[in-house]
């Protein structure tokens, strides 16, 4: 986690996806110009942003499935 990170948990779907697009081009173009140590820091942002997006469609997931009974006892082994 990046120490200077902002709390990610306030932005909106659209706002997440949106930022972290921009952050990846920001990203490549410092990987591309030779710039290690901005590239690295960036990393660090970056994997914070991958988090937190893997986090939302984490609880997606489970909400669906919570609430959806077609996926119970989908296989029935014997």
């Amino acid at each position: 986690m990046h120490p200077l990170a902002p709390d990610l948990t306030n932005l909106s779907n659209d706002e997440l996806f949106k930022k972290y697009n921009d952050l990846n081009q920001k990203f490549l173009m410092a990987r591309r110009s030779g710039s290690g140590a901005v590239a690295g820091q960036m990393s660090m942002l970056l994997e914070d942003y991958r988090q937190e997006l893997h986090r939302r469609h984490q609880n997606m997931l489970n909400d669906v499935s919570k609430n959806n009974n077609n996926f119970k006892n989908i296989i029935d082994i014997k």
